[in-house]
């Protein structure tokens, strides 16, 4: 398989990673040229923009992104979903559609046997015990299975295997029917268990007799069945039809919650199946999926054929109203005739270009509207995932086979059930270890959690960044001040950047929508914050002019400020709303936070490797800043309540 595109995240990273060091690098380049107008020292300029410029740019972004999203994918593995590649939880995390199999997924994948029926002169005795006997228990075949389950429960008396199978024959789907030679006390005899076409046939049946069998066997299949046809033959005579037994794989018990759920967190479930379309459609409707349903034929034109079909079933109808009492062969043979002679004067070709040249909008429109696809092939699946990402929506995928491989690999996240083959796990990016849709809506909710984290963290940086290089550049150019000092700036960096991995592991409220990087949300939010932070920087440093404080203690009293109010930042960009609002942050963000704001205030207090201001100023900066707190926190409210009646959120 060829190499994914870059995801969302690597995107996101990129835009970020160019905005601030562009943004950096314009700033700093200011300081330098306004510098050397003022003849100042060339190294010092020099050494101070190479702290400033390292300091700026976002070196860890990636890798603090990085581990939220490794700390992500371990809550993940513990709840058995096992993630190959680190960026799908983020993908994951914004699926608006997921495709899901039916058998095994949806379904338990264990046939069980429904009301069997039986035809006159028979019994259900009759109708198990030749079943059993067309069949090989030692086989574990999964439409066999149920056969001996049934028996087990209803019919445990039954004694079949007193009964010998001399020859047996296994289902080939050309013939689509198993056959076994059976002989007990000296009597031999054929039984046949299959298709209920095929055994009509085999049968001999009048035209009414064969069309009651396919009525019934169309009323099954409008239930959701599979139908077994069981037959005995005696000797040359023609085969005696039995009975007819229903199997239908069951919902599993949890699937309709699940889809419910997810519908609840935003995200549409589309049930995809190889079964004909009255079987899905039955399934879809114990499941709550009840919109429109197609056959996957529809997708590409082909159900032209279905069209060509309907006309051909049609004539022969109408033959035999207008002929009379005349036998079905004979009308289908007329009808057979008629097709000929149309298909020989008219391009059916031109049935499929209606549909091959639709616009595609009208494509992927149609393809939004359908909850059941039916009769799907591997190839299908892919040409559906394809078209949905073109109509602009994140999709997952569940498959199991090798076939599966290509469409796992163009959905944005794909996922191996727990029996998939290893080409399927391979192509995958999470591989489930448990069966069900159960841990892929807990892979869900776990993934929009971590985003949210690591969209805390990105404004956190974005704001941060914007904040000290302005106010470092407006400080320079403007009043000709140095606000701290290149080890200032080190010291900062360290101390900004150490708890910062604590965030991995906060409490965040989980977004009952899909949620993607909207880079106009972010820079927005990000910028407004940096500049408001921008602004209380200048007041206080306004202020300590104003008091009459030294230089070396006002650098020292805004390296204070800077960072409480650089971690505050931090308790601001965790939700949009208020910072009082549940869940309040984790013991170990707190906990790292904190501590290093209490390393700051030491440092400033005592005066490590610069001026020592004492603690009544230091509690001043600490008043000031949490005043700002509150007013930041305020502003980035009234900011995301600005973007969503602009319709910037979504």
């Amino acid at each position: 398989a060829s190499l994914k595109e870059r995801s969302h995240f690597q995107k996101m990273v990129i835009q970020i990673g160019n905005f601030l060091i562009l943004m950096t690098l314009a700033l700093v380049l200011l300081i330098v040229m306004v510098s050397l107008f003022r003849h100042q020292d060339i190294l010092e300029i020099v050494r101070f923009a190479l702290v400033l410029t390292i300091a700026a740019i976002p070196v860890a972004l990636p890798a603090v992104l990085s581990v939220t999203m490794a700390v992500g994918a371990i809550n993940l593995a513990r709840r058995q979903a096992v993630v190959s590649r680190l960026t799908a939880i983020e993908e994951l995390a914004g699926v608006d559609v997921f495709c899901s199999d039916k058998t095994g997924t949806l379904t338990k994948n264990q046939m069980q046997v429904a009301q069997p029926v039986v035809l006159d002169g028979y019994s259900e005795r009759d109708l198990f015990l030749l079943a059993a006997l067309a069949s090989q228990l030692e086989n574990n075949d999964p439409i066999e299975l149920p056969i001996f389950h049934y028996i087990d429960k209803h019919l445990a008396d039954l004694d079949w295997r007193s009964y010998q199978q001399t020859q047996f024959t296994p289902f080939d789907p050309i013939r689509k029917r198993t056959e076994a030679h059976i002989e007990k006390d000296g009597q031999q005899f054929v039984v046949v268990k299959g298709a209920a076409q095929v055994l009509v046939e085999l049968a001999q049946l009048s035209d009414d007799e064969a069309q009651n069998i396919q009525n019934m066997v169309d009323l099954m299949a409008g239930k959701g069945y599979r139908t077994l046809a069981v037959g005995r033959q005696q000797g040359d005579a023609p085969l005696n039809l039995i009975g007819l037994i229903p199997l239908y794989d069951p919902p599993r018990d949890d699937s309709e919650q699940v889809i419910m759920d997810m519908r609840n967190y935003g995200v549409a479930v589309k049930m995809i199946t190889g079964d004909n379309l009255a079987i899905a459609k039955e399934v879809g409707g114990l499941l709550n999926l009840e919109q429109r349903a197609i056959r996957s034929a529809q997708l590409s034109g082909a159900a032209s054929n279905e069209l060509l079909s309907l006309v051909e079933v049609l004539t022969a109808v109408i033959y035999r109203r207008l002929k009379g009492d005349v036998p079905k062969k004979e009308a289908k043979r007329f009808a057979t005739e008629v097709m000929t002679e149309v298909k020989s004067t008219y391009d059916t070709r031109l049935l499929e270009r209606e549909f091959i040249h639709s616009h595609e909008s009208a494509i992927i429109e149609m393809i939004e509207e359908v909850e059941i696809f039916a009769e799907v092939v591997p190839e299908d699946k892919y040409r559906i995932v394809d078209t949905l990402q073109k109509g602009g929506h994140i999709v997952a995928m569940t498959g199991d086979g090798v076939n599966d491989a290509p469409a796992l690999k163009k959905a944005d996240c794909g996922f191996a059930v727990s029996n998939a083959t290893d080409a399927a796990r391979a192509a995958a990016d999470v591989i489930l270890t448990a069966p069900g849709l159960s841990v892929i809506n807990e892979a869900v909710r776990q993934a929009r959690i971590t985003f949210t984290r690591m969209k805390s963290y990105a404004t956190f940086r974005i704001a941060e960044t914007i904040r000290i290089v302005l106010f470092m550049t407006f400080s320079i150019v403007i009043f000709d001040f140095y606000p701290i000092t290149p080890l200032m700036i080190i010291l900062l960096a360290l101390l900004n950047d150490i708890p910062i991995l604590a965030i991995a592991s906060d409490n965040t409220r989980v977004h009952q929508k899909p949620v993607r990087w909207n880079m106009r949300e972010l820079l927005t939010v990000s910028s407004v914050l940096g500049i408001f932070g921008v602004v209380s920087s200048f007041l206080l440093f306004f202020i300590l002019q104003e008091q009459g404080f030294p230089e070396e203690i006002i650098r020292s009293l805004l390296f204070l400020k800077l960072i409480i109010a650089g971690h505050s930042t931090l308790y601001v960009t965790r939700a949009d709303g208020w910072f009082w609002e549940r869940p309040w942050p984790s013991p170990l963000l707190f906990g790292a936070t904190f501590s290093t704001e209490i390393v700051g205030t030491l440092i400033a207090v005592y005066g490590f490797m610069i001026t020592p201001i004492g603690w009544e100023p230091a509690l001043w900066i600490w008043a000031y800043a949490l005043v700002w707190f509150v007013v930041n926190d305020a502003v980035k409210v009234f900011t995301y309540r600005i973007l969503q009646r602009e319709g910037v959120l979504t």
